[in-house]
């Protein structure tokens, strides 16, 4: 049976997920009540706008085509769970690791899984955190 307000969400998760791929920042931003990151594999938090488009701006400098396709959504009380591949080409310098990695041209592609959490009867992110390892990225690109 469906439930309106866990459709609406599962909507907005899907969205903000395709509108970071085509770099729409203010529409990703809007998805938001209050926009938050919290990165579980590295334990980065990018608390407010301005962290949070720094955040944009720092992991599309290394990899300008990432994106990410939905593998499986589900809706659980106040929280979305979202299991996709994230990819993209290393083209820029990227910070990991307590290194600089200089552009490889190589292509990575790994799964990942998230979850959307939501301020109750919302359907605006208050969070999002990602999960993977601290060094998949690396891994999947020949760098470690």
């Amino acid at each position: 049976m469906s439930n309106p307000l866990n459709d609406a969400r599962l909507q907005t998760v899907r969205d903000h997920m395709a509108l970071e791929c085509v770099h729409d920042w203010d529409a990703v931003i809007g998805t938001f009540a209050h926009p938050r990151y919290e990165m579980h594999g590295s334990g980065l938090v990018y608390d407010g706008e301005e962290a949070v488009r720094g955040y944009f701006a720092a992991s599309r400098a290394a990899f300008p085509d990432l994106s990410n396709e939905i593998i499986a959504i589900a809706a659980a009380g106040d929280t979305v769970l979202v299991e996709f591949w994230l990819q993209g080409t290393h083209l820029g310098p990227l910070q990991a690791a307590g290194r600089t990695f200089a552009p490889t041209g190589r292509t990575f592609r790994v799964r990942m899984a998230a979850t959307f959490e939501f301020a109750p009867g919302s359907d605006k992110i208050v969070c999002e955190r990602p999960y993977t390892s601290a060094d998949a990225k690396l891994r999947a690109l020949g760098l470690l």
